[in-house]
């Protein structure tokens, strides 16, 4: 339950201040060209709002709603999601939106967006300038990876070090290594102390290869005991630091990605257990680990999530993590350059929603606040609110009606064309963007909603 909270804490503070600079955006614009905002809430207040104050002698009502779904700045004379068609009925006066010039509603319509970009951008630099850039060279993994099957029939052999592709060298273990290698024609490594290459077709599926069980390439893990929890089943058996995992039901096992994978293989037959009797079945496995002087056999069974109760040494135990260091200034053109490869490889990636895997890969409030750490960690939290703010502003400004870039697209219409759609138009639109949206936070919720019950 702490977790859960502190998750979600994390969560609610992000979007709160993605929130609220995104609608401050549109508020600024709004404001400086004259335009009245009725309205500016934090959440949806739909039939009643939680905390509401008008400051004297002030146009705008500002509030926090119920339905933490997002934000609103209500402008007088706009077609917006409050659907107010009844104020669109009267005559149009000066302080409304639809009476200034198309290129200052432009302007208000994309404040929100480029507060949310310029956000990710500065909250990256600083990111750079407090903490730095730390990170293990892949290079530098002289263990090398493990390799599923698919990646051997291309020729990779585990133990192969990846140093980079025909277009540029590893930096660390990422997603962009995974993007790097689904677009590589050539992979250069290094196997048994020979630099050679891997020819690719350069164009796998890099959604597959995450998905992928096991996964296409994993940093090699030695399944060598660092430290043995107390009142487990490895603690019950005698395992010690030190000792190494040997073989499971036989098994030979040479990495701990091999000895998670055969216990991924039990977690395969603890599914479909229909008894009592099935799920021990399924739990019970005959181990042997050991070191120079001794190894033990012995039969065990592993907790209902089917952990031993053992850690091995983390990456940064293994590997001498490197860290770049920013002076102030410096970080600004670094931050942005960091924030502009996470939007291209954001907007790289999305043409994998639109296939079957990348349809039930959707995830809702549930798997944002799963991207925030156990532990609140400002590095991490910081680290999270850019790649949001980025995403929001990137979805923002989708040519989707209800969302601004779909008032922008009707905007740029109307100064290439210099006729303004019509208002009935603009309403049907506004409720057919809605209901996209709508459409879109369903499936990416209900989706959290199988997962969390193990049907997808």
């Amino acid at each position: 339950m702490e977790i859960f909270l502190i998750k979600l804490a994390q969560l609610i503070l992000a979007l709160s201040i993605l929130i609220l600079l995104h609608e401050g955006g549109h508020f600024f614009f709004a404001k400086l060209f004259g335009i009245r905002v009725e309205k500016f809430y934090m959440f949806f207040d739909w039939k009643f709002s939680l905390f509401k104050f008008k400051p004297k002698n002030s146009d705008t009502e500002y509030g926090i709603g119920w339905i933490p779904l997002g934000g609103y700045c209500k402008i007088s004379g706009m077609i917006d999601e409050s659907f107010d068609t009844e104020q669109m009925k009267r005559p149009a006066q000066p302080w409304e939106f639809r009476t200034k010039p198309a290129w200052q509603r432009l302007l208000v319509m994309i404040g929100g967006v480029l507060v949310n970009f310029l956000l990710a951008l500065f909250i990256y630099s600083m990111i750079l300038f407090y903490w730095g850039d730390t990170y293990i060279p892949v290079k530098d993994m002289t263990l090398g990876m493990k390799f599923n099957q698919e990646a051997k029939s291309y020729g990779f052999k585990d133990g192969d070090i990846l140093i980079g592709t025909e277009k540029k060298e590893f930096k660390e273990f990422s997603a962009n290594l995974y993007r790097d290698i689904s677009e590589a024609k050539r992979v250069d490594i290094i196997r048994d102390g020979k630099a050679m290459s891997i020819n690719l077709p350069g164009e796998l599926n890099m959604l597959n290869m995450f998905k992928a069980e096991p996964a296409f390439v994993r940093p090699l893990m030695p399944a060598v005991v660092d430290s043995v929890l107390p009142s487990t089943p490895a603690a019950e058996i005698g395992m010690r630091k030190g000792d190494k995992i040997l073989a499971v039901n036989g098994s030979p096992i040479d990495s701990y990605n091999e000895f998670i994978d055969q216990l991924g293989r039990r977690q395969d037959l603890l599914l479909t257990a229909k008894t009592a009797s099935d799920s021990l079945k399924a739990r019970t496995v005959v181990i042997a680990f050991g070191n120079d002087t001794r190894i033990d056999t012995t039969t065990v069974t592993l907790t209902p999530d089917l952990k031993l109760g053992f850690a091995i040494q983390s990456m940064a135990d293994l590997y001498k993590p490197v860290t770049r260091e920013y002076g102030f200034f410096e970080s600004f053109p670094a931050g942005i350059k960091y924030g502009w490869s996470v939007l291209a490889s954001y907007i790289d990636d999305l043409k994998y929603v639109f296939t079957a895997e990348g349809a039930k890969s959707l995830g809702g409030f549930g798997t944002i606040g799963n991207l925030f750490p156990a532990d609140w960690d400002w590095y991490v939290f910081w680290k999270m609110t850019a790649f949001l703010s980025i995403i929001l502003a990137f979805m923002n400004i989708l040519p989707i009606p209800a969302l601004d870039g779909g008032h922008v697209l009707f905007l740029l219409y109307e100064m290439i064309t210099r006729r303004k759609p019509s208002e009935e138009f603009m309403i049907r639109a506004e409720y057919v963007g809605f209901g996209i949206v709508l459409l879109l936070l369903v499936v990416a919720n209900l989706n959290d909603i199988l997962r969390s019950l193990g049907i997808m």
